[in-house]
């Protein structure tokens, strides 16, 4: 079944049920005057964010376009 949307009154009132759909049928979607404004998901769904690896510095420092003789200008 897919995601059912709810208004922020109706996740306000009705929150056991929204949780409990959430975990038994996926992620439900919360608008705000007819937008998506957040989305309500199970814990066992989350994923971690995957770690950085290295800084900003190193990613540019190993670009392939270093040294290309590429000028970018503001």
């Amino acid at each position: 079944m897919p995601e059912r949307t709810w208004t922020i009154a109706e996740a306000r009132t009705r929150l056991s049920e929204l949780i409990a759909l959430a975990r038994a049928r996926g992620p439900q979607t919360i608008t705000r005057h007819g937008k998506a404004t957040a989305i309500l998901m199970a814990a066992e769904e989350k994923k971690p964010m995957p770690k950085r690896k290295g800084s900003l510095a190193k990613f540019f420092a190993a670009s392939p376009l270093r040294n290309s003789g590429l000028v970018i200008e503001r």
